[in-house]
This record gives structure tokens, C-alpha cells and sequence, in this order.
């Protein structure tokens, strides 16, 4: 076995009996640096493995392989950290969602134009793709983040049973239809607009039985990347008090650990000019994130203690209209330059200062 295919077999596996020895325990300064190290593999290894399933199932099949992995896993722990935390949950779905499509749709975004500009001048990639995706993120983010805040039959920014019912079957409608559109109907606008020839985008495609390795290791490594970063955040909340940062600020965090496989993906990918990919990657974790997250809390809501806020507050809903006007003015052209990576990259920044700094 080749020493690459080694280390992204052992590292998920030892990732994953790590987070099973530290699960629910305190950690001492050198465990947590271990976890860290180990958490960071897992990403390492989880990209390599997405990219394997990608290159055998081909294209917009892998990204959306890898962003629904994430946000499963992720919804998972949301939940169960819902049912056990109690009312001191009310606003982590929010905070964690809305802190989702920030980091994907400026975070990843930005980082992949400003990385494929560099190399290539302006990237390409198809506007009817990203456009529809783009459109599917700001209505989910609409109907879910910013109308409970205006709904007046219950107090405080959140849905009665009956709206979160019909947030939670629009939701999954609106991310069925997409994933149909985007894998059926109209594959050809999510597939990547090369700009170079080289090797590794001709090279054979790995075997089914490779392929079904890689899937099943790519499970185990998102899993290590999700329960680590929970295994951390005691850590990142002591770091976060210790800095006189607000205690949500510990949720961006988080969020952005859980989607550094995405990143990283994303990245490579528009390293090799195919920036479709990355958009592919950034607004399908958005969506997935929403379409299958609200679904899941209006179900658990059942089982859930307390009020469940939903609705974003005023600084939130300026920063997400900010976003979703620059995302158009982006994808529109079916071109960018490094400008535009900026300007994506410029509004994370306001994201995370104000999270901060609120």
C-alpha cells in the first residue's frame, strides 16, 4: 500500500478511537493539543477521500456527496446537543445555520475566486448553475432565518407549531427539487468550466471497490471532524472567555472546523481551474444545511424543552441581504476576478468581527 493511502486510512481510524476515549471527559492541555493535530488529519483525509468519490462518480455528484456527509453529521450534533442542553440551546440552531452560510457563501466563496484568479487572471464557471443555487440558498435563508423574526403569533423571534411545520416541508421541498435539478434535470449547469489540461483531470478514475473504500473512510474521518470539534469546544470556550469574546462566538468557531473539508476542497479544486466545483461545495453546504437542519429541529421540537429561536437579529439580516446582493452581482457574470474573491472575503471578515464585536 502506497504511503499516501496509509496515512488516510490510519488517521480517520485513530481520529475516531480518540474521540471515543475523549468523548464527554475534561482534556489536559497536551490531550487537547493531540485532538487538535488529530482533527486536522481527519480534514486532511476526509478532502483526499471526497476527491476520490468525486473523481469516481463524477461531477456534481461529489461535492454534493461531501456536503451532505457534513451537514448530516452536523445536524446530528446539533440535535443531540439540543436535547441534553436544554433551554440554554434555544439559539444554537440559528447561530450554527446562519454561521453556515456566512462562512460558505463569503468564506469559501471568496477563498476559491481569489485562489483560482490568482493563478488563472478570471475564473470561470457556469451562471445558470451557481445562479440556481444561489437563489434555492437566499430563499431558504429568507423562509427559515429572517421571517421569524416578523411573525407576530408567537413572541420573540420564532415560529408558531404551524409555521415551523410549513418552514420545515418547504425547506426539504425546495432542496429536493434542487438536488433533482442539479443531478438530473440539468446536470450540465453544475459541471466545471476547465481552464488548463492538466494530467490529473484526464487520469483514469479510481475502481468501484476503491471508490466504496474511500466513501466509507470519508464517513469515519467527517464523523472524527464533527465529535472532535465538539471534543474541543471546551477549550475553544475557555479561549474564547479568556479572550472577552461573546460565548456565540464559540459556535463560529466551531462551524468553521466542521467545514474545513469543505474549504480545503474547495480550494484545490479552484487551484486547478475548476471554480464550478467550489461554488458547487459552497452553496450546496448552505443549502444542505438548511433544507435538512430546520426539518430535523421542527421534528425534534417534540422532544425539545423551551422556546426554539430562529428569527436573526438586525445586525444578522443586514449582514445576510449584504451577502446575498454581492453573491448576484458575482455569479451573474459567469466570470470573477480576484475582486470579487475580495469582496466576498471582506464581508467574512465583517462576519466575524461583529460576531466578536457585536
Amino acid at each position: 500500500m502506497r504511503r499516501l493511502l496509509d496515512w488516510t486510512l490510519l488517521v480517520p481510524v485513530l481520529a475516531l478511537v480518540a474521540l471515543a476515549l475523549t468523548w464527554g471527559r475534561h482534556l489536559g492541555a497536551v490531550l487537547v493539543v493531540v485532538v487538535a493535530v488529530l482533527l486536522a488529519g481527519a480534514v486532511l483525509a476526509a478532502v483526499h477521500h471526497a476527491e476520490v468519490v468525486a473523481h469516481r462518480v463524477g461531477e456534481p455528484f461529489g461535492s454534493l456527496v461531501l456536503a451532505v456527509a457534513v451537514t448530516v453529521i452536523e445536524v446530528a450534533l446539533i440535535v443531540t446537543l439540543m436535547i441534553s442542553g436544554g433551554p440554554a440551546t434555544a439559539s444554537l440552531a440559528r447561530d450554527t445555520v446562519f454561521a453556515a452560510v456566512m462562512i460558505t457563501t463569503t468564506g469559501i466563496v471568496g477563498l476559491s475566486l481569489l485562489v483560482g484568479a490568482r493563478r488563472y487572471g478570471v475564473t470561470l464557471f457556469n451562471a445558470e448553475g451557481s445562479g440556481a443555487a444561489l437563489a434555492t440558498v437566499a430563499t431558504l435563508a429568507t423562509m427559515s432565518l429572517v421571517l421569524p423574526t416578523f411573525t407576530t403569533s408567537q413572541p420573540g423571534p420564532e415560529f408558531s407549531p404551524g409555521q415551523l411545520t410549513f418552514a420545515a416541508l418547504a425547506s426539504l421541498a425546495l432542496y429536493g427539487m434542487f438536488v433533482l435539478t442539479q443531478t438530473v434535470r440539468h446536470r450540465d449547469f453544475f459541471l466545471p468550466v476547465s481552464q488548463n489540461t492538466d494530467a490529473d483531470t484526464h487520469a483514469e478514475p479510481p475502481t468501484t471497490r476503491a471508490a466504496l473504500t474511500s466513501l466509507g473512510l470519508l464517513m469515519v474521518a467527517l464523523v472524527a471532524v464533527v465529535g472532535l470539534a465538539k471534543v474541543e469546544s471546551p477549550a475553544i470556550e475557555d479561549g474564547v472567555e479568556a479572550a472577552g469574546f461573546p460565548p456565540s462566538f464559540v459556535g463560529v468557531v466551531i462551524a468553521l472546523l466542521v467545514l474545513a473539508p469543505e474549504t480545503l476542497a474547495a480550494v484545490r479544486a479552484a487551484r486547478r481551474g475548476r471554480v464550478q466545483i467550489s461554488l458547487n461545495l459552497a452553496y450546496g453546504s448552505a443549502m444542505a444545511s438548511i433544507g435538512l437542519t430546520i426539518p430535523t429541529i421542527a421534528l425534534a421540537s417534540v422532544w425539545l424543552d423551551g422556546p426554539l429561536l430562529l428569527g436573526l437579529g438586525a445586525t444578522q439580516m443586514v449582514l445576510l441581504a449584504l451577502t446575498v446582493v454581492v453573491s448576484v452581482l458575482t455569479v451573474v457574470p459567469g466570470r470573477a476576478t480576484r475582486l470579487q474573491g475580495g469582496v466576498h472575503l471582506v464581508l467574512l471578515a465583517a462576519f466575524i468581527f461583529l460576531a466578536v464585536s457585536p
